[in-house]
């Protein structure tokens, strides 16, 4: 897909291993079918950018490559380092490593983490090989679920971690689970990030805000010829049509206990005063 139709595609990964934990399986791809889908890339004359480089383009009204694609991962699982790493090195590829702080191996580790996660040392080798680490939270919550300190919480502690150990502030944001809402957004834009990305499974355009831009996932079981139809943006909507049925369905329920929870909050503050 090119700049000429304002659409980008946004891989969103997980975990890169031969054996992941049970709970990391579905979202994770072998790392022979992640040196495959970056041939894939590279043949077809895709540019890699990070989210950064994207949200600035966009920003200033600067053109983008011909094929411009982002290459992102979700979490911070040891797989992007120890398996993609290597491959996208080879190739000259940036990428964007979204990384929930709490679950990162160090000081900062609070627990939770679904398989074996990044280090900061090794974050530190991504960035320097040209990946840029943006935020994910802290410990990984549905972050609209959250109440308004909370919320800020998970995220400013985020922003400040990775400032302290990085040493720049990141300014881009990926939503955990792909959750947002109005309330979540404005907290991200108030953080200082400047790009937020979603889910959505769809290409990601620039009518739809910085806040809320789509990716598609790449899964285990995304075949060759499927990958190859993502990023040239054919028959997105036919690939990820359970999905996106899936998503609408619990959008009414997620709703739903924000509006009971608004309502239990209104009424302890009645009852308080």
């Amino acid at each position: 897909m090119t700049d000429a139709t304002g659409s980008v595609p946004i891989l969103m990964y997980h975990s890169v291993a031969h054996s992941p934990s049970r709970a990391a399986h579905g979202l994770s791809v072998r790392p022979e079918a992640f040196a495959e889908q970056m041939a894939v890339l590279d043949a077809a004359g895709f540019v890699p950018l990070t989210a950064r480089e994207l949200a600035a383009a966009w920003r200033d009204g600067r053109p983008l490559p011909p094929r411009p694609v982002l290459i992102t991962f979700d979490d911070g699982y040891e797989g992007v380092h120890r398996h993609a790493l290597p491959v996208l090195a080879a190739r000259g590829f940036r990428s964007t490593v979204f990384v929930s702080t709490g679950w990162l191996r160090g000081e900062h580790e609070t627990g939770g983490a679904l398989d074996l996660m990044l280090t900061w040392n090794q974050l530190r080798e991504l960035t320097k090989a040209g990946a840029e680490a943006g935020g994910h939270s802290h410990t990984h919550p549905q972050l609209d679920q959250l109440a308004d300190d909370r919320l800020m919480l998970e995220i400013e502690r985020c922003r400040d971690i990775l400032t302290g150990e990085l040493g720049r502030p990141p300014v881009s944001f990926a939503y955990p689970y792909g959750y947002s809402s109005r309330r979540v957004r404005h907290a991200v834009r108030a953080a200082g990030f400047t790009i937020s990305l979603a889910v959505g499974n769809d290409l990601a355009t620039r009518a739809q805000g910085p806040y809320a831009l789509r990716r598609v996932t790449v899964r285990r079981t995304t075949s060759a010829a499927d990958f190859e139809r993502m990023v040239h943006g054919r028959a997105v909507g036919r690939l990820f049509a359970a999905d996106r049925a899936l998503t609408k369905g619990y959008a009414v329920v997620r709703r739903g206990r924000q509006l009971a929870r608004g309502a239990s909050v209104r009424k302890a503050r009645e009852a308080r005063g």
